[in-house]
């Protein structure tokens, strides 16, 4: 888990995922999009059978991240 003083968007173009925000999880597929609000723990592992491919933006001008 980590996380980011700003909020984070994945794409999901490929694949299948579990997202883990806090202490919920959440199965995503290609087609959509995951919106992280700022300050929130979160990770993701590939949960499909085959590759998972995702585009990350983080919206700041520097890119900041505590793992924790």
């Amino acid at each position: 888990m980590h996380r980011h003083p700003y909020e984070e968007i994945f794409i999901v173009q490929d694949g299948e995922a579990t997202f883990f925000l806090g202490e919920e999880s959440r199965v995503v597929r290609a087609g959509e999009v995951v919106v992280v609000p700022a300050g929130q723990p979160h990770a993701f592992k590939n949960t499909g059978d085959g590759p998972f491919r995702q585009v990350d933006i983080h919206p700041s001008p520097r890119f900041s991240t505590e793992w924790l």
